[in-house]
């Protein structure tokens, strides 16, 4: 049986270095949680949010390099859907990525879009073929990871391997499928893909361990937003303790000047 891969997502170059301080030989990056830091939602169905909401290209490529050049460790980056729907859009996307100073990177089939949640799947294969021809072009390690959102949009099992298996037979090297987390879904898809099989742990605070996972047959395991919204819900808990109470309670729970200071100082 082959390891499993933990890869902890970070939001901005602190996050990040407290995750490589912690021994993680590599890093992701979050889009849930760099977008809340910048005070906007994260990418959703358009109808829930203002069109102008999401953080763009440029914004995303800005903080991956901060990541990137703040740690010592390989980044992944969450590339969303590629910022565009079209093929050449996507593949653009990448080689900003691999610009960027990012060693990996994954590629979601999810529109935003009500009416068609997910990319027809010709169109999904062709956005993870250019972004597979983009990579090879950089001639730089990259792993390229194909996301499909199947299972959040509430369509079948079937329907997400067939997926999966389009998107590496196009060029991912990694199969994501968030919302895979109960043994019997998460062990389907290790026996039906023909590629390893990356899942996101967090988002309910499930709590299976990496060692379970690791003998389903999990080869990469991330964690989303998960870090970002538990430390955003620290900060609403201190501020309505301090506007409600006018307590200060919350700082029994800190890291210390000195602690945070040594964390970050450059050797």
């Amino acid at each position: 049986m082959g390891g499993s891969f933990l890869l902890p997502n970070a939001w901005y170059v602190g996050s990040a270095r407290v995750l490589e301080s912690a021994g993680f030989p590599a890093v992701a990056t979050t889009s849930a949680g760099i977008a809340f830091s910048l005070g906007r939602p994260d990418h959703d169905f358009f109808d829930e949010k203002a069109p102008d909401g999401r953080v763009d290209r440029e914004t995303m490529m800005r903080r991956v390099r901060g990541i990137a050049d703040g740690v010592t460790v390989p980044v992944s980056a969450d590339l969303e859907d590629g910022y565009g729907e079209a093929p050449e859009t996507v593949a653009t996307t990448v080689s900003l990525t691999l610009a960027a100073g990012a060693a990996g990177g994954n590629i979601e089939d999810f529109t935003g879009d009500r009416t068609r949640p997910l990319y027809d799947e010709a169109l999904a294969v062709d956005r993870i073929r250019a972004a597979r021809a983009a990579v090879d072009a950089g001639g730089e390690p990259f792993v390229l990871v194909g996301r499909t959102d199947v299972l959040l949009v509430g369509d079948g099992l079937d329907e997400c391997v067939r997926r999966a298996n389009a998107h590496l037979a196009a060029g991912a090297d990694c199969a994501f499928v968030p919302g895979a987390a109960d043994a019997a879904t998460i062990g389907t898809l290790v026996r039906e893909l023909d590629g390893p099989l990356n899942v996101v742990m967090g988002l309910t605070g499930n709590t299976r361990t990496s060692d379970d996972l690791r003998e389903l047959g999990v080869r990469r395991v991330t964690v989303g937003g998960s870090i970002a919204r538990a430390m955003y819900h620290h900060l609403l808990r201190a501020a309505r303790e301090m506007a409600e109470r006018g307590t200060f309670s919350y700082a029994d729970d800190q890291l210390s000047q000195t602690e945070l200071n040594h964390l970050f100082r450059r050797a």
